[in-house]
């Protein structure tokens, strides 16, 4: 199937986003063990982005900064290299204990030693988006964009940040834009908020046309029952996540695109990793496939980023889900928490299962 992109755009891919930065230990050791990190810019959207912004489609960044702030520019600079464009208020940092940008604190793990993420978003300066900072009509109906991608993870940041994403939902709607909308679930952003959170991602899912997420996501962000208990065989798996996905797309029926990853983790390094796609009435699976892990944080961001690429160049659906799956691993193997391909032939390469030298 064939999804109806704009023609008339100035950006492929629009993502609004909470920028932060991401402190891990070198030589893959732990947290509380080390005294040597690098940093690096990272938010969810922006690594599901980066596939489009690498592989040479306009992508534009909404967001918000602190003024003055070195954590800031780091940001700006690193979007920049990463062929972004961005558009977003400074707001003030209001003294010492006032706002800034979130800092992730994770370490990769290592074989039998498994990851360990601290997220620190205390003051969180993206919590304060708001749908005032932005000419919506200007974006979405003069510039024009073909895909806006929502993560529930900005959707649950504060009632702010909910009704940002739902406004921008509403207008590329109105201007004709695809939706992608991944839930990620996170419990502890919806905590006391369960009621008013379901209600907007209901809405926001119902205006989508392209819809992500796993078992919980559906269940917990849209109250869709999940698959039936069943044993560890894949097949029984793959035939559980297909029904709950038709429960899903019964209630949403604007939706025309359902995907979510398949991951098993055998250590640290080494995942089964595979996906399911439902593009119309078309079913295409992968089957978990061995990978070798360097760090497994925003794999799954690689494999929507890899699968809205392949609906903005227009490919046959089967194409989708096999990009996706090469971007998703591709992740895996960067120590930044998003891929950066050199071309699509080095995507193609990995889906083939081609490691070989290339001189």
């Amino acid at each position: 199937m064939s999804l109806t992109l704009r023609k008339d755009f100035q950006y492929a891919l629009l993502v609004p986003t909470s920028m932060g930065v991401r402190l891990t230990p070198v030589n893959g050791q732990p947290v509380h063990a080390s005294d040597m990190f690098q940093m690096h810019a990272t938010s969810a959207e922006t690594n599901v982005a980066s596939i489009s912004s690498y592989l040479g489609l306009p992508v534009k960044v909404l967001t918000t900064f602190v003024q003055g702030s070195p954590i800031a520019q780091f940001i700006k600079n690193n979007l920049a290299s990463r062929h972004m464009t961005v558009e977003g208020p400074e707001v003030p940092q209001d003294g010492p204990w006032g706002y800034r940008h979130q800092f992730n604190i994770a370490d990769s793990g290592y074989g039998s030693r498994g990851p360990r993420v601290h997220n620190d978003r205390a003051g969180e300066v993206g919590r304060t988006l708001n749908i005032k900072d932005f000419d919506v009509e200007r974006i979405f109906g003069q510039e024009g964009v073909q895909i806006v991608h929502l993560s529930g993870l900005i959707a649950a940041l504060s009632p702010e940040t909910s009704e940002f994403c739902l406004e921008l939902a509403r207008a590329a709607k109105k201007h004709g834009t695809l939706i992608s909308f991944d839930l990620n679930y996170r419990a502890t952003f919806w905590e006391g908020r369960e009621e008013e959170l379901r209600e907007v991602f209901t809405e926001i899912a119902s205006l989508t046309d392209i819809l992500i997420g796993n078992e919980e996501d559906y269940q917990l962000s849209l109250g869709i029952r999940g698959p039936e208990a069943g044993g560890q065989d894949i097949n029984e798996q793959i035939t559980g996540f297909k029904e709950m996905i038709g429960r899903v797309k019964e209630k949403f029926p604007g939706a025309s695109v359902f995907a979510n990853t398949l991951r098993e983790v055998v250590d640290v390094n080494s995942h089964l990793w595979g996906a399911l796609l439902l593009a119309g009435n078309e079913w295409h699976v992968v089957k978990p496939r061995p990978i070798t892990v360097l760090d497994r944080i925003g794999g799954g961001d690689g494999f929507v980023g890899g699968l809205l690429y392949g609906i903005l160049r227009g490919w046959e659906s089967e194409k989708w889900i096999q990009f996706a799956w090469a971007t998703g691993a591709m992740a895996t193997t960067f120590l930044t928490d998003y891929a950066q391909p050199a071309d699509e032939g080095q995507v193609w390469s990995i889906w083939q299962g081609n490691a070989r030298v290339q001189r």
